[in-house]
């Protein structure tokens, strides 16, 4: 909000749920204070900040019939900030894993404190999302009268703790220990831009006047640094309450676009029964969450487009990630200095069989692998440094994801169903694929027209762009259809022979093959190549192709930050308001 009036006298506060802020509480003074008693309005507009996740970025429960038949205390099914649970779940075993993260069973683990469905009688609601606070205040304002992160005034009805309103803006939905530096940094500067008409100190240092190279922005666009004026005219008269939206990601990225959909709509109407003047939004994602946006706003989706100002998509993996496919063959890889990527490791598996167990049967997890975009030949087989073969030839879908009969396909048919789940198995999984591709062609185009980017681009961070697969360089084989597995230690090294029986290849000697090491420039997850999938549509205000940081924790980087900060405002500023 921006402001240059200071009252003088005593401000009396006010309820901005009642009446838009128009009834105030005055009290009695001595006769010999003349000091004037001011009641101050607070603005009408508000323009919320939607945050959405990327996959496991939202806190997932179980029902209560599986929560009884796995025998938990609590109903916690993905929870990482909740470490002590998350520790015991690294040992699971693939059917532990496949039980515990079933789509079909599962959901978002909302804050829900007056019916507290954490399904353990002995755990509150803020017990679940204690690690969930806000603490940054808002720069030089004592208080606002509006509907932001502040404790209630004592004495008030139902009175609620600033964290406790965080939690119900849906903070507590998400990994917050991966997402709150870019929650509080958005909910803490655009709501105290300006104080006694004085900017606040970390936008005047880090972000006004700032040149958006310094955050790496690409030099095709042309964005030039915010000035004081501009940003002053973008917050008058507003609030940016920041809200986090979380989604099943085991299920399908088309009905967490539905639902994302259906919750801003009633977001919008809720601030507009408060009395506020609501009109749109603006999406924050990271990583799948951007799939999800774009499904919110197509028209044969969610329907949103009118409803969003604008959308900045983070670590987006805009046409699929060679790692999905890797990772379902090899499993989640760990790193030293990422925590992470090792709680990814330790609750979908560091192997094959424990990742394809849990992913075969999420179809938001299968909307991830490279689809017809991507391009094809990304998939080698080398013997050597030389070349034997490529997959796809024309389609990803059917060349390699489900062909279930071929060594270098996306899955083991035995890894699929350990836990023998009623509508689970190979067929399912097939159809998984199906819709994933049909849902591929439906978001292929769609982005939203005012849209930002940014995106891994680091030589340092390499990520699976082409997939390898290299075998000795003596082993007695000419075709890479030829071979069958004997023999797979679920992290990526096979054993396989030849089977061809033409022209002198059978050769019954068995050689490995080996699964080589990510090779591209990306944050270790999504490669260069399908971040600039964004820069190639042509549809995008600006993007930024950065270095420095590993996916997951993308939005803890302070030059994602500022960036962010920047496409703001720059957003923010070309709202037109149709009662202004």
């Amino acid at each position: 909000m921006n402001s240059s009036f200071r009252p003088y006298g005593y401000k009396l506060p006010v309820n901005p749920q009642t009446k838009q802020g128009g009834i105030a509480q005055g009290f009695v003074t001595p006769k010999k204070d003349r000091t004037l008693q001011v009641q101050c309005i607070p603005p009408k507009k508000v323009l919320p900040i939607v945050f959405i996740p990327g996959i496991m970025g939202s806190n997932l429960r179980l029902t209560r019939a599986r929560q009884e038949e796995i025998g938990q205390k609590h109903n916690i099914s993905w929870r990482p900030d909740n470490f002590a649970v998350t520790i015991q779940q690294f040992d699971d075993t693939p059917a532990e894993r496949q039980s515990r993260l079933d789509p079909k069973v599962t959901e978002v683990d909302t804050y829900e404190p007056a019916h507290n469905k954490t399904g353990n009688s002995t755990e509150t609601a803020d017990q679940r999302n204690e690690t969930v606070r806000y603490s940054n205040g808002y720069g030089g304002w004592h208080r606002f009268d509006g509907p932001l992160l502040q404790g209630d005034l004592p004495g008030t009805k139902n009175g609620r703790t600033q964290d406790q309103k965080a939690r119900a803006r849906g903070w507590g939905e998400v990994y917050f220990g991966s997402y709150q530096s870019i929650l509080t940094a958005c909910e803490n500067k655009l709501n105290s831009a300006f104080s006694g008409g004085v900017m606040e100190k970390y936008l005047r240092n880090y972000i006004v006047g700032v040149d958006p190279s310094k955050w790496q922005a690409h030099p095709n666009f042309p964005m030039k640094p915010i000035d004081e004026k501009c940003m002053r005219e973008a917050v008058k008269g507003c609030w940016f309450p920041v809200h986090a939206m979380g989604y099943n990601w085991l299920k399908s990225n088309r009905l967490a676009g539905i639902a994302i959909a259906k919750r801003v709509c009633g977001l919008i109407e809720e601030y507009r029964r408060q009395g506020f003047e609501c009109e749109k939004i603006i999406f924050v994602t990271h990583s799948m969450g951007g799939l999800v946006a774009r499904a919110a706003i197509h028209s044969g989706i969610g329907g949103i487009s009118d409803k969003v100002l604008g959308i900045i998509h983070g670590v987006m993996p805009a046409v699929g990630a060679g790692a999905a496919y890797k990772r379902m063959r090899c499993g989640v890889e760990a790193s030293w200095y990422s925590l992470p990527a090792n709680i990814g490791a330790g609750i979908l598996g560091d192997n094959g069989e424990d990742v394809t167990a849990v992913l075969a049967g999420a179809p938001g997890a299968l909307e991830l692998l490279p689809s017809r975009f991507y391009g094809m030949h990304w998939l080698e087989l080398r013997k050597g440094d030389n070349l034997v073969a490529s997959w796809p030839e024309k389609c990803p879908y059917e060349e390699i994801y489900k062909a279930t009969r071929k060594w270098y396909g996306l899955f083991k048919e035995e890894w699929i169903n350990p836990a023998g789940l009623v509508n689970a198995g190979v067929s399912h999984t097939l159809c998984h694929l199906e819709a994933a591709r049909i849902f591929h062609e439906e978001i292929a185009d769609v982005y939203h027209e005012n849209s930002y980017a940014h995106y891994g681009s680091d030589i340092d961070r390499k990520a699976w762009y082409k997939v390898v697969w290299r075998a000795e360089s003596s082993a007695g084989f000419k075709h890479g259809d030829s071979l069958r597995t004997v023999g797979d230690d679920r992290r990526g090294e096979l054993r396989l022979v030849n089977t061809a029986a033409k022209e002198r290849e059978v050769d019954d000697s068995e050689f490995g093959v080996e699964m080589q090491a990510a090779a591209e420039a990306g944050d270790q997850t999504v490669p260069l190549h399908s971040g600039d999938a964004q820069l190639r549509s042509g549809k995008f205000r600006g993007i930024f192709r950065q270095s420095g940081y590993e996916h997951q924790a993308s939005y803890a980087d302070p030059a994602v930050v500022n960036a962010t900060l920047y496409c703001l405002f720059k957003i923010i500023y070309e709202m037109n308001w149709s009662r202004s």
